[in-house]
């Protein structure tokens, strides 16, 4: 493993962007997003993901200088279009009008449309629970999992985040799941380690249960809980793809054309304004959602997002450590 400050993994990680072409403002965006899930140890989002940035310009498939451009679609409705760029710099331009206006009428969506996906969601739930607010986020991604009862790929991973605001200096409420089995990440990771995947997360071409990471990458990836994760899906293809006017997973698999790169789609994030809901009453709720969390954590269960920010901590003071082999692809693409 190769050790190093979060201070030097940033510098590298804007050395490789800088150095394949993206902008100052995309190269900043992204450097952020990479360092951010590197240092909560979410691997499968980490530094490895420079790896498709990089592959996913090369294929073409993504505007390295797009701006992103905001447009006040409705009064509780933004949009933003990415322009064909990575999701994080449209996210950056439509979150203050996305805060301002939930903060006016109690809740609002912000739509990105036309962005190349590769994050984590829980990224951008905390910038919104930073303002004080609920955050809602889903998108599709590419088609690679099974509905329930199927074999063959139709849904995306289709990631769900939620995220709830606390008091205090509390680190907030939030969780960030696939509706799939597992992140596709982290089957990725498996095959570059040449580790077997777990029984229950895929199935291979032929439309039959696989332990072998290439085999699933080939074939197609299960949801989570059967039926019920496969409708939590469906809904995600629905209400982030043609509710905003953007593609389904299907979709966005077809506009790859096997080039391998990063999905290409849209995104819907809700805010929610408890002041605005509550007014005078707020404080006397958001007290009864800490009640709530302290009876979870007094039956020794883990609140959603712990073991990040645990993470986050020991990595503040003690760095990163990423395999060797991933920092010398890395040092490469400089």
């Amino acid at each position: 493993m190769r050790r190093m400050s979060l201070e030097d993994a940033t510098v590298l990680a804007e050395a490789v962007l800088n150095r394949q072409g993206f902008s100052q403002e995309q190269t900043r965006a992204l450097s952020q997003t990479v360092i951010a899930g590197q240092r909560d140890e979410c691997h499968s989002h980490g530094l490895y993901r420079l790896l498709n940035c990089v592959s996913t310009l090369a294929a073409g498939k993504v505007v390295p200088d797009a701006v992103p451009e905001v447009h006040d679609q409705a009064p509780g409705i933004v949009r933003v279009d990415a322009k064909g760029g990575f999701s994080q710099l449209a996210f950056e331009a439509g979150l203050p009008k996305l805060a301002a206006k939930a903060r006016n009428q109690g809740i609002a969506a912000l739509a990105i449309n036309h962005c190349v996906h590769f994050s984590a969601l829980w990224i951008e739930i905390e910038a919104i629970t930073d303002l004080g607010l609920v955050g809602l986020a889903c998108n599709p991604t590419h088609a690679c999992v099974a509905p329930a009862g199927g074999s063959q790929p139709l849904l995306g991973t289709n990631p769900l985040a939620f995220g709830w605001p606390r008091p205090d200096g509390q680190s907030p409420f939030i969780f960030d799941f696939a509706t799939s089995a597992v992140a596709r990440g982290e089957i990725e990771l498996h095959r570059r380690e040449n580790k077997p995947i777990p029984e229950g997360w895929g199935l291979d071409r032929a439309g039959q249960p696989s332990q072998d990471p290439a085999e699933v990458l080939e074939g197609a990836m299960l949801p989570f809980g059967g039926h019920k994760g496969s409708a939590l899906g469906t809904m995600i293809e629905l209400i982030a793809g043609p509710l905003i006017g953007d593609l389904t997973s299907a979709e966005s698999l077809a506009h790859d054309d096997k080039a391998g790169a990063s999905p290409y789609h849209g995104e819907l994030i809700l805010a929610m304004d408890p002041a605005r809901f509550l007014g005078g009453s707020a404080a006397h709720y958001m007290a009864k959602a800490e009640t709530l969390f302290s009876s979870i954590s007094e039956q020794g269960a883990r609140l959603p997002s712990q073991r990040r920010y645990e993470a986050r901590e020991r990595t503040r003071q003690e760095g990163i450590a990423i395999p060797e082999a991933l920092y010398q692809e890395l040092v490469q693409l400089t």
